[in-house]
C-alpha cells in the first residue's frame, strides 16, 4: 500500500512537471512571437524613415545643383546688365 502511494504520488508529480514544462514552452513561444511582431512593427518604420532620408537626400543634392546654376546665370544677367549700362553712358555721353 505504502509502495502504491509512492507511485501514485510519483505519478502525479511527473504530470505537474510535465504540464509545467509544457507551460513553459508555451511562453517561451508566445514572448517570441510578441518580440517578433514587435520587431517587425518597429522595422517598418526605421524602414520608411530611411526611404524619405534617401530622398531628401537627393532633393537637396538637386537644389544644390540648381541654386548653383541659378547663382551662375544671376552673374551671368548681372554682367550683362552692368555692360548693357556701360554701353547706355558711352551712348548718352556722345
Amino acid at each position: 500500500m505504502l509502495s502504491r502511494l509512492l507511485k501514485e504520488h510519483q505519478a502525479k508529480q511527473n504530470e505537474r512537471k510535465e504540464l509545467q514544462e509544457k507551460r513553459r514552452r508555451e511562453a517561451i513561444a508566445a514572448a517570441t512571437c510578441l518580440t517578433e511582431a514587435l520587431v517587425d512593427h518597429l522595422n517598418v518604420g526605421v524602414a520608411q524613415a530611411y526611404m524619405n532620408q534617401r530622398k531628401l537626400d537627393h532633393e537637396v543634392k538637386t537644389l544644390q545643383v540648381q541654386a548653383a546654376q541659378f547663382a551662375k546665370q544671376t552673374g551671368q544677367w548681372i554682367g550683362m546688365v552692368e555692360s548693357f549700362n556701360q554701353a547706355l553712358k558711352g551712348f548718352l555721353v556722345w
